[in-house]
């Protein structure tokens, strides 16, 4: 069973890793991980529903396109996710999510660099 403890040891990234929906898409080793092991199937979910949102006009604003915090809320089988410009504003994207076997609230971030959005852990920043 993952925990987040697993992933305090991520620090930079080795291998980048292309999203399927999109090349300007990639991920770290520490969210591959995550990935990997996040549950009984995965968490490849969390990735796609992250790059999903990209879209989304609330997020194609320039401050947005550097930078993200995304946060997932786990409570007893179900859980929230939701991005934000920064800790201490509004959220500008909730999606409840039904089910999930993810046990832990956690913390990613996502980094624009005007070619690719970044999909990384906060350690990994």
């Amino acid at each position: 069973m993952l925990t987040a403890i697993d992933l305090a040891g991520f620090t930079g990234t080795e291998k980048w890793y292309r999203h399927w929906t999109d090349h300007r898409f990639i991920y770290t080793d520490g969210i591959k991980y995550l990935a990997d092991h996040g549950g009984e199937d995965g968490a490849y979910w969390l990735i796609n529903a992250i790059f999903s949102h990209q879209s989304n006009p609330s997020l194609r604003t320039p401050g947005l396109q550097e930078f993200q915090l995304w946060e997932l809320k786990v409570n007893n089988g179900t859980a929230v996710l939701t991005c934000r410009p920064d800790s201490n504003m509004p959220a500008l994207v909730v999606q409840e999510i039904d089910f999930t076997d993810f046990t832990f609230d956690i913390k990613l971030y996502v980094e624009g660099d005007g070619e690719h959005l970044t999909l990384l852990l906060p350690s990994e920043h």
